[in-house]
């Protein structure tokens, strides 16, 4: 049997691994195994890469990091939304013109959540039925329009609407960025590039935030008018631009646009169109792309293929990959890091700070801390690997909540008389926060492109995506009154999230890391890896894969002889 797979993958060991062969800076090493064929000396098992990983990888795969830079700015409207909105629920102006309770207040930061569930279930039929780039650019045209309808609102009731409108554009991105950039990423640098999508995050949550820090004295509606406007300009950008992206050519191949998938990998590359690794790669698209079509469901119409494709996400095939995208974003939202992002103010001054702008200072830090906490994520995810960051993330994440949880609940209503207890609370915060831009807050990203399959990967993301804003929804609007009746309860339940997430990490997640797209079956048990197996083998003879990694390997040995 032929199989692409990274060292780590649990799978025989080969008796025997060849020496390299260096491709124009890439490496393909062949390794052959009499266990890997059944016994026969026929299996051979093959690693392949373009390049390093980390800060060298990403130097030397530049038009990929390019595209995935820009496709991320589906992020940054995200990020944007959550740092300013927390300056404009206690701007002055805002605050006289609607005066707004703890559950008003939770409905006007939850409902664009609320639109991005709906986005991004709908970006899921919407990215396998025309393409990714099409999905991103009405993305983009629907939360311009939600956008502009928040600047010039005239009531409460504009505003809502316009966070609705505003959110389904922003879940459909939310989907459709990572979704693209996990396809055009080469293995050895996915998930530096996917992390890109959290950094792009957590940049808009800064410059939100401190644009609207800014703008809070301006005389009149400018004050939240002008930071809510800006908004348009990154929607307005990325959907201009992204006419200009390569395709995803596994799209392409899924849709047999064979030769268009090639030239687009090779761009993508940034080599020729017969380079012998990009061959390799668009064989094993191919392999995927057929084994798609053998085996996906089939029904009467289009309406019912549509329907037993979702539900598939719930077969048993495909069970423990749903969940994994379900709970990790899950546990992204349930560590509580989006309840300090649109109430940092509040929660601020549940710890004891008092004064208006002492309190947003210190909020806003969270955002600065978590935009630097997420660099090293981004240069060495694929070389630390994403399990060890989550349990590790975790862990640091439930001790400061509920350390802060602790003090909280003795010193609440006496921080004057005890500041050190407050000020060990922020840094816990803080702490908190660091771990966090580390660990789930990148890797929520990265996993649910990784683990669905081709024929799924859509559906899969969405749905994951979707759960992200679903809790992202119920945070926004049950921390106002949480926080009204204990806030150590709140920072209690966000810690004890955090410990289930070290728990579910620890026996339920993979590690995918440096795995091309296509090997990701390995790293699970269900039966979607083992049935597919022979018929796997058989696509990879009658496409040619199998030939042209043997023809390598006799190449290899003529040049070692």
């Amino acid at each position: 049997m032929l199989s692409s797979s990274p060292a780590r993958r649990q799978a025989p060991q080969p008796r025997y691994s060849g020496t390299p062969l260096d491709l124009r800076g890439g490496t393909l090493t062949i390794h052959t195994s009499t266990e890997v064929g059944g016994g026969d000396g026929s299996g051979v098992d093959y690693t392949y890469a373009y390049g390093p990983s980390g800060i060298a990888g990403l130097a030397h795969n530049r038009i990929a990091l390019a595209c995935a830079v820009f496709a991320s700015l589906g992020g940054l409207t995200f990020g944007y939304d959550q740092g300013v909105i927390a300056n404009v629920l206690v701007m002055p102006d805002f605050v006289t013109r609607w005066p707004v309770g703890a559950w008003e207040r939770g409905l006007m930061t939850a409902v664009l959540e609320l639109g991005c569930l709906f986005g991004a279930l709908g970006a899921g039929v919407l990215a396998d039925r025309l393409s990714r780039r099409t999905g991103i650019m009405f993305a983009c045209a629907v939360f311009s329009l939600g956008s502009a309808l928040q600047c010039g609102a005239q009531s409460l009731f504009h505003l809502t609407v316009g966070r609705a409108i505003g959110g389904l554009g922003v879940g459909a991105l939310s989907m459709l960025s990572p979704l693209y950039m996990a396809e055009i990423s080469p293995p050895e640098v996915r998930g530096s590039l996917l992390a890109l999508e959290q950094f792009s995050i957590v940049l808009g949550c800064v410059v939100g935030f401190w644009v609207g820090f800014f703008t809070r004295n301006v005389a009149g509606s400018a004050s939240w008018r002008i930071p809510l406007g800006i908004q348009l300009i990154p929607g307005i950008l990325l959907g201009v631009g992204t006419l200009y992206l390569p395709p995803s050519p596994r799209l392409l191949v899924l849709q047999g646009k064979i030769d268009l998938a090639r030239e687009s990998l090779a761009k993508l590359r940034s080599r020729t169109t017969d380079d012998s690794l990009v061959e390799i790669e668009l064989l094993e698209m191919q392999v995927e792309a057929s084994l798609v079509q053998r085996t996906q469901a089939s029904g009467k119409s289009a309406l019912e293929n549509e329907a037993r494709t979702w539900a598939q996400l719930l077969s048993p095939r495909y069970r423990d990959r749903t969940m994994i995208g379900v709970l990790i974003m899950f546990f992204q939202q349930w560590s509580g890091i989006n309840a300090l992002l649109y109430y940092g103010p509040m929660l601020m001054r549940s710890l004891g700070l008092s004064g208006r702008d002492s309190n947003l200072v210190v909020a806003g830090g969270v955002n600065i801390v978590q935009f630097f906490a997420v660099i090293p994520a981004i240069l060495y995810i694929d070389k630390w690997g994403r399990k060890p960051l989550l349990r590790a993330g975790s862990v640091v994440m439930a001790a400061s909540h509920l350390v802060v949880a602790i003090l909280v609940y003795r010193y609440q209503g006496s921080w004057v008389e005890n500041p050190i207890a407050g000020w060990i609370a922020i840094a816990c915060v803080y702490l908190f926060t660091a771990a966090y831009g580390m660990s789930i807050g990148p890797v929520a990203w990265v996993l649910p492109s990784e683990v669905f399959p081709l024929s799924m990967r859509g559906k899969g993301v969405a749905v994951s995506t979707a759960s992200n804003w679903f809790n992202n929804f119920l945070i926004g609007f049950i921390t106002p009154p949480l926080m009204e009746a204990s806030s150590a309860l709140t920072f209690g339940v966000f810690g004890v999230a955090c410990g289930g997430a070290y728990l579910w990490t620890t026996y339920c997640v993979p590690e995918t890391a440096n795995m091309p797209l296509e090997a990701v079956d390995a790293a699970f048990a269900s039966a979607a890896g083992h049935d597919d197996a022979l018929l796997r083998r058989q696509i990879e003879t009658q496409v040619g894969l199998e030939d042209f990694i043997r023809r390598l390997d006799r190449l290899g040995n003529e040049q070692e002889r």
